[in-house]
């Protein structure tokens, strides 16, 4: 009898793995580098006795010296059988790492996996003061402090939740949009994806996207809420790279002095649902879509997609996890075919 119900358990598991498991990902290559930084000169510290370890003998430390920072941390997939024209490179939002595009919060295939599936080459970052980049000191170099969020802050801010006050740590009590897809259940895991930022450090940040730009070669561009306004501007630098801008609810533009520079790079636009529920989203929309129509005015191409208009409803900020993400992604992957940026 356990010898059945041990079979039982067997066939039920093997069952479930063939039914969720995906074809294997077959690549020629994976790596990372940094990019980007400068050296910077610090004086005028004392030396401090620190003890690396309990227990352990102190060392002199002397803070004064030559230092390290505003690097950028990338890593890169390469398919073994390229679709993509270009390589495809994710830029992540504000107080957020590359992990955005990894994984779901409830553990489905992140963007990352779904483009990789398509045959694009993937390059993934942390930007400048995030994750794998780095830290530097503060106020020295990095200026001001950095800013810290609450668990509740994401939920009530990024149209997970129903505006301010819809959080609860039990999550049958969150006040969750109206037929929302995000994930509640992983919630939890969305917020340990948080990392300190600063808003002092944009320039550094656009200058390592151009390192990278100029490392990778010619691109397309994915990026993500604060970084609107790093994927506008890094593509004014050079338009001769940058062959497609694909903004993810852009919270901030490009330089509206150079529309022109971006009138050769076709751009998509993508906003998702409930902006019009928000204190903040409808003015940031618009300003998004007001720089789409003066990148029109000035003879470039700008498709601006509202999801809850093509069928797709439920949308957060953080579209990327939510449920159908993979429907998202879909349009997406259309809208570059579309443009003729796969290959036969």
């Amino acid at each position: 009898m356990r010898r059945l119900a041990i079979a039982s358990a067997a066939a039920v598991l093997m069952a479930s793995t063939v039914t969720h498991a995906a074809e294997p990902i077959a690549l020629r290559d994976m790596g990372s580098f940094h990019v980007g930084g400068r050296l910077v000169v610090i004086t005028g510290k004392p030396v401090k006795d620190v003890t690396f370890t309990p227990g352990g003998v102190p060392a002199k430390v002397d803070p004064n010296g030559t230092y390290q920072v505003e690097q950028m941390y990338v890593q890169y997939f390469l398919p073994q059988n390229e679709k993509g024209a270009y390589p495809l490179l994710l830029w992540h939002g504000g107080g957020l790492t590359g992990v955005t595009y990894e994984t779901t919060p409830d553990g489905r295939e992140g963007w990352l996996n779904y483009f990789l599936r398509k045959g694009w080459s993937v390059y993934n970052s942390d930007a400048v003061e995030r994750g794998r980049a780095g830290w530097a000191q503060y106020p020295d170099i990095f200026k001001g402090e950095p800013v810290f969020l609450t668990t509740a802050n994401p939920f009530e801010r990024f149209r997970i939740g129903d505006g301010p006050g819809s959080y609860d740590p039990d999550p049958a009590k969150r006040k969750l949009m109206p037929g929302s897809q995000f994930p509640n259940e992983g919630y939890e895991n969305f917020v340990k994806q948080n990392v300190p930022r600063w808003t002092t450090n944009d320039d550094a940040t656009i200058a390592a996207y151009i390192a990278e730009i100029d490392r990778v070669g010619p691109c397309i561009i994915l990026f993500h809420s604060q970084a609107g306004t790093f994927g506008f501007k890094v593509a004014q630098a050079r338009p001769d790279k940058v062959k497609a801008l694909i903004a993810i609810e852009p919270a901030g533009v490009g330089d509206p002095a150079k529309v022109d520079a971006l009138k050769n790079i076709p751009t998509l636009m993508v906003y998702g649902d409930y902006i019009e529920r928000d204190s903040r989203w409808p003015k940031i929309r618009a300003t998004g879509v007001a720089f789409a129509d003066a990148i029109r005015a000035a003879g470039g191409s700008v498709d601006v997609v509202d999801l809850p208009t093509v069928g797709i409803k439920g949308n957060s900020h953080m579209m990327m996890m939510d449920k159908n993400n993979a429907e998202v992604a879909g349009l997406i992957q259309t809208w570059l075919e579309g443009k003729g940026l796969t290959r036969k």
